[in-house]
């Protein structure tokens, strides 16, 4: 699988990595309070998860997913697992974000990549732990376990799997144990993420590792806004352009002028160039909507126009929402001062928002939070949640 990075000469690579540190660090400053950044965390995982489901040819809408962790799984069992999949997947992402916060943790690990795919097979029913090959033969996949049998991806026929564990441990030592020069590291980063794909380390759900893995990796070097974006909305939006970046690199080399490697250095570089691209654009989308004065305004749009159907209140709700969107918690007392009413008007009125879900509560007379259900993301955050073309494999 040399070259295990690209040409370090090529100008792009290193403009568009210059330019993503610039754009994180700015992502990273955008949202000063802690309880809204908890709740855009939270929101940028479900994001994570709904487009990691696309890039695999399975829809599941915001709701689904907001309902799946609320515990109501549909009747129908296509549906249903595509439920468990998101849930499997934010599961799996919030562990791997606390595990992180051990600074000794080597994510280039095999120990750790297989322990990412172990988290969330063991997540899921006993149905989805089967696969078939090529050829239609059925296989078990055993939770981070690496593959048993010989698969094709597309064109690529990965490696044996009696040579894996070679692969796994040459991707540890030169990621993770060999100097790289800091402002390399993301163009590593995004080699890392087409090498372990080329490897194809497991029986199944090696795009979902691949993608959690490459997280982990933005996360460990502080390229993650703060968690403020995600990688997977690039990708699924590029989804075809992706595919056919990842299949480029997987070709051998072409000639004396493309590298030293078994494969094609010039089309690891194409790729790492795409990678780059996509995360620049991701986090410079999200820095346009996380602007405070202009979710202020989206949010009293909301109210205008989509939430007609509250019987009353509907000002006072929009208000204290609103206010919730600055400071992200405060006590209930307070919603008196805002909204200029007594105390039982007040009682109504956090009874009414907090059963329509505009803000949450830890108990019943707790602190009011900032909420960001399903059904007002379209006008707080337009464009977050794409309806895009499902391609089944």
């Amino acid at each position: 699988m040399e070259p295990l990075l690209p040409d370090p000469k090529d100008p792009r690579l290193s403009e568009l990595s210059q330019a993503v540190a610039v754009a994180t660090g700015r992502l990273d400053g955008a949202v000063h309070c802690p309880a809204v950044r908890a709740e855009l965390a939270s929101l940028i995982r479900t994001m994570n998860c709904y487009y990691s489901n696309l890039i695999e040819g399975h829809r599941t809408l915001p709701r689904d997913i907001e309902q799946a962790n609320q515990d109501k799984l549909s009747t129908d069992p296509e549906q249903r697992n595509n439920q468990l999949l998101a849930q499997a997947h934010i599961d799996t992402e919030e562990a791997m974000v606390l595990r992180l916060e051990d600074e000794t943790l080597d994510v280039y690990a095999p120990e750790f990549i297989c322990w990412i795919h172990e988290h969330f097979y063991s997540r899921l029913p006993d149905a989805l732990h089967v696969s078939h090959t090529e050829s239609g033969e059925e296989y078990r996949v055993t939770p981070g376990k690496m593959r048993e049998v010989m698969v094709d991806v597309g064109r690529h026929t990965p490696p044996d799997f009696s040579a894996l564990q070679g692969f796994m441990d040459r991707f540890h030592v030169f990621y993770g144990q060999t100097p790289i020069r800091a402002t390399d590291r993301l163009t590593a980063i995004a080699a890392a993420h087409h090498r372990l794909a080329w490897i194809h380390p497991f029986g199944d759900g090696n795009g979902r590792v691949v993608r959690l893995h490459s997280h982990a990796l933005l996360l460990r070097h502080g390229l993650d806004g703060g968690g403020l974006w995600t990688l997977s909305r690039g990708l699924a939006r590029m989804r075809e352009t992706y595919f056919t970046r990842l299949q480029e690199a997987d070709r051998p080399r072409e000639n004396d002028y493309d590298g030293r490697g078994n494969l094609s250095a010039r089309a690891l570089s194409r790729f790492c160039v795409f990678f780059l691209e996509t995360i620049l654009d991701q986090v410079q989308f999200m820095s346009g909507l996380l602007d405070l004065t202009a979710l202020r305004t989206r949010i009293e749009r909301y109210f205008q126009f989509e939430a007609l159907h509250l019987p009353r209140h509907q000002e006072a709700i929009m208000k204290v929402t609103r206010a919730l969107a600055d400071e992200g918690e405060f006590p209930r007392e307070r919603v008196k001062q805002i909204t200029g009413k007594g105390a039982t008007t007040a009682a109504e009125i956090i009874k009414l928002g907090l059963a329509e879900g505009y803000f949450q509560s830890p108990s019943q007379k707790g602190i009011l939070r900032i909420a960001f259900p399903s059904k007002t993301l379209p006008f707080y955050f337009p464009s977050l949640f794409m309806d895009l073309p499902v391609v089944t494999k």
